[in-house]
């Protein structure tokens, strides 16, 4: 009788534990301030759970595909924008407003791409960082009184369903987070597993080779940031009802460079190590300022006093930590420390192989069977 992997249903009882999760009285008094179930660390674990879908939709760019974009940003900030202008400006319906950041979440990566991917290397990464940088300095400047500047612009609650206002429903925003992670689990294990998925995989490892075997790495590369750019603007969605309201510190670069440290902190490439980088990264973020303004930091000497009050320098260290000492993040640490028996049980095949497998499908005219592919 043929035995199946525990590992494979890791993913279900994670999500089921995660969703009953608010059920709990418990309280853990080092992690979090109150029980599980209270408002404040409900929101944080939210916030959390954003945040990793958020990273994974980078690690689809910049870990399955070798894209290092630094404006990644603009598509989370543009979601969060759009749906807020929807729903406070136009009175829309909290429907519509998904209906309309979908549309713009899809076109404005694809108009960025279409001109940012006509180049490669440090030259795509600049473009990116400039679109970036525009789209933060109109965001802040605020031309037609539509964004509040450095201000933000906060949420009316009159349009939005009741059940995500009020801090009884903070369960409410807690599942909602928990199902955008969800949903962006499930597209980037089905698209890293499709055709299209395998060329990705093959243009990070060499995009000549992907261009000898007759393939288009541009479309490729467009597709998958465009299908980044939208899984982004619809976590804006989401941090909007969250927090209530939008800010423009989401739309700076150093936002991006924050969901790089997420994703390789997690592992780039590894979808379960993105989701927990970015989950790490959140909560330690938060948690640090809470820690850098207590009266045990406050009370040591100053040599200490001034680097635990800054979370930035102590996430920072960690990054660079993890660069030099744990190469691949948390998921390349678990890899490592794997059995032969379990590496067949990867997201996807070894480095080396991916193109190998690419030319192999080319040559069969690509009509092999869609088992895992």
């Amino acid at each position: 009788m043929r035995s199946v992997p525990i590992g494979r249903f890791a993913p279900l009882v994670i999500l089921v534990v995660l969703a009953v999760l608010p059920y709990s009285t418990l309280q853990v008094p080092v992690l979090f301030d109150g029980l599980l179930n209270s408002p404040g660390t409900l929101q944080l674990l939210a916030l959390c759970l954003l945040f990793g879908g958020l990273a994974l939709s980078y690690d689809l760019l910049f870990g399955f595909t070798g894209l290092l974009s630094f404006g990644h940003a603009l598509y989370f900030a543009g979601g969060t924008y759009v749906a807020n202008l929807a729903l406070t400006e136009l009175g829309w319906g909290l429907g519509a407003a998904l209906l309309l950041t979908t549309a713009v979440g899809t076109v404005l990566p694809l108009l960025v791409g279409s001109v940012a991917l006509r180049v490669s290397g440090i030259a795509f990464s600049m473009v990116t960082l400039a679109t970036a940088q525009v789209g933060s300095i109109l965001v802040l400047q605020d031309p037609g009184g539509y964004t509040g500047g450095e201000e933000g612009l906060a949420l009316d609650r009159g349009q939005v369903p009741d059940a995500f206002v009020g801090v009884f429903n903070t369960v409410n925003l807690y599942w909602l987070a928990l199902v955008y992670l969800t949903v962006v689990y499930v597209v980037v294990s089905w698209v890293t597993r499709s055709r299209a998925g395998r060329v990705w995989q093959a243009i990070r490892e060499n995009e000549r080779r992907v261009e000898v075997l007759g393939l288009r790495p541009y479309t490729f590369k467009l597709l998958v940031f465009v299908l980044a750019g939208l899984l982004a603007a619809l976590g804006g969605v989401v941090h909007l009802l969250v927090l209530g309201g939008s800010t423009p510190r989401t739309t700076t670069s150093e936002f991006t460079l924050s969901l790089l440290v997420m994703v390789v902190l997690g592992g780039a490439g590894s979808r379960w190590g993105a989701v927990l980088g970015g989950v790490l990264y959140t909560y330690l973020d938060s948690r640090l300022t809470d820690l850098a303004s207590s009266p045990a930091v406050q009370d040591l000497p100053e040599w200490l006093r001034v680097p635990l009050s800054e979370p930035l320098f102590l996430l920072g260290s960690l990054f660079v930590v993890v660069v030099f000492f744990v190469p691949g993040g948390i998921a390349g640490l678990v890899d490592r420390l794997r059995s032969r028996r379990r590496r067949g049980e990867d997201d996807g095949p070894a480095p080396g192989r991916v193109v190998e497998q690419l030319k192999d499908r080319v040559g069969a005219g690509m009509s092999g069977p869609r088992d895992g592919i």
